[in-house]
């Protein structure tokens, strides 16, 4: 936690400043997400923060889940999330990522180069393919 003008301030989960700053008027719908990059690191705040109502909203509806997308009963710890690289082309984006977390208090890797498009002034996850 990073402190600021005597006030304790919450970081954000995707290593962003602040949450408040960063990826919290995304999550809380105050704003869409400006760029695919933008979209990416709210989406994993999301998955850090168990807001699955987020994740459902950013995926492009023809490729969601009908299903639950963060279980519950196999619970993960995300610890981390390094950008590899992110391209945008008009209405295209790509993002690869490096996301780590635990589970059952071993350390793993989730390494994806995810595509994203905009719809209507939005960005939507669509898919990705993990390395």
């Amino acid at each position: 936690m990073a402190k600021k003008a005597g006030n304790t301030v919450a970081a954000c989960p995707c290593g962003g400043s602040s949450f408040q700053e960063c990826c919290a008027p995304y999550l809380e719908g105050r704003v869409p997400a400006p760029t695919a990059l933008a979209l990416m690191c709210s989406r994993y705040s999301a998955f850090v923060l168990g807001n699955e109502g987020y994740l459902r909203e950013t995926w492009l509806a023809k490729n969601r889940p009908s299903g639950t997308i963060i279980e519950k009963k196999d619970p993960v710890k995300w610890v981390g999330l390094k950008i590899i690289r992110h391209q945008e082309q008009g209405n295209r984006a790509t993002v690869e990522f490096i996301a780590s977390y635990k589970r059952n208090g071993r350390m793993m890797k989730l390494h994806e180069n995810s595509l994203f498009i905009r719809e209507d002034s939005h960005w939507y996850y669509v898919d990705g393919t993990f390395f």
